[in-house]
């Protein structure tokens, strides 16, 4: 297991290439999460130093080692723990944590059989892994997370905007966020690391300021002065004023926003996983590469009549296009909204969910990231 992650350890950081390391058929093929009574997984992310691999089920954090055993859960959650990622520069695991009143956040109390009522909040959780030893540690009191607020989502979500002649809710559609990963400045391809974290947009067809996926990106190197415990009967508002840039990916609508999003750094490509598109003149592509290679445009916004111009990043031309919107390319590849870590050299893991009501599960399975033209990756067998 040691020469495994020796060879993982080198994808990651370019040490070595396939041929010249351990050998791919002694990566895990399959990691099972076992069954949970939570929601569905959220995301996935993996530790190859530690070798560990983490599952979120929405009010709930799975660590377990590479063959499949629990090394603890994170339990106590009443919010939306979405999209994971662990964070190589401190060894923690940061998430999306979303609190609010709409069909997700009373799903989730309806679920955890709760009569609480919360403000609407939006964190970013940050999980002290190497704390996590055991089942059912509680998220509030056993000192293993800390928070950081997001107040330009919440601003953005709760904002009331005029736009082709309706007063409409929610600026770009905001429903909060959830995909979230770490990369370079938008245009480069070395740096400085961001956390990027990417807006949960509603699925509604009938208005035409909600076609982009927004982006934020911030430098989380200084969030210590921000980082707080969380005491879900104490919500506090730490957090920055505002990040270091905003950008706009013109996809058309789809169906809460990027579910989870990945950093690619062999071709310098932010992978957007989403679900379908409700509206029929868009192609319902769930999985869509952002080209970070190309310098952010400042452009006018199509449909949003109330923000002059926006940074727009540029779609990569992998994958199908869409027939009604030349710029938009990409592929039907539905469990990467799930889940979805690259672990360098081409390869991912990639989440499968199961529901067995009451219970969810969920198996990360490898594959390689092909970019064809009909489907983005192949299963390793």
């Amino acid at each position: 297991m040691k020469l495994l992650f020796t060879f993982v350890v080198a994808l990651l950081f370019g040490m070595a290439t396939l041929q010249a390391a351990t050998p791919l058929e002694q990566l895990p093929k399959q990691i099972y999460s076992g069954e949970w009574r939570a929601g569905h997984v959220q995301g996935i992310a993996v530790d190859t130093k530690r070798e560990h691999i983490y599952f979120s089920f929405t009010t709930m954090l799975v660590k377990m080692d590479m063959q499949g055993n629990v090394v603890g859960t994170v339990t106590g959650l009443l919010g939306h723990l979405g999209c994971i990622e662990f964070n190589d520069a401190d060894g923690r695991i940061y998430g999306s944590l979303e609190y609010k009143d709409d069909s997700i956040g009373r799903g989730i109390l309806q679920q955890e059989k709760s009569d609480r009522k919360f403000d609407t909040a939006f964190y970013v959780a940050i999980f002290d892994v190497d704390k996590i030893v055991r089942p059912n540690m509680s998220a509030e009191k056993d000192g293993i997370m800390t928070s950081v607020y997001l107040p330009t989502v919440v601003e953005d979500f709760k904002a009331k905007v005029e736009c082709d002649g309706k007063s409409l809710e929610h600026r770009f559609g905001c429903s909060g966020f959830d995909g979230i990963t770490f990369g370079p400045k938008f245009g480069k391809s070395d740096g400085k690391f961001y956390l990027t974290v990417a807006y949960g947009i509603y699925g509604d067809a009938s208005r035409n300021d909600n076609d982009y996926q927004v982006l934020l990106q911030y430098d989380a190197s200084d969030w210590a002065k921000y980082e707080q415990p969380l005491s879900q009967d104490n919500m506090h508002q730490s957090g920055p004023a505002k990040p270091a840039g905003r950008y706009f990916v013109y996809t058309g609508n789809r169906n809460w926003g990027v579910q989870n999003m990945e950093y690619d750094k062999e071709r310098n490509f932010w992978l957007l996983a989403t679900y379908e598109t409700k509206k029929d003149n868009f192609a319902g592509f769930s999985l869509i590469a952002v080209d970070g290679n190309i310098a952010p445009k400042k452009q006018s916004l199509k449909g949003v009549d109330y923000w002059k111009k926006g940074d727009v990043l540029t779609i990569s031309g992998r994958g199908m296009v869409d027939p009604n919107h030349h710029s938009i390319h990409g592929w039907h590849f539905s469990n990467s909204s799930t889940g979805i870590h690259s672990l360098g050299g081409n390869y991912f893991y990639i989440s499968h969910p199961k529901k067995n009501k009451p219970y969810q599960s969920c198996t990360a399975k490898l594959y390689k990231f092909v970019a064809k033209e009909r489907y983005p990756f192949e299963e390793v067998k």
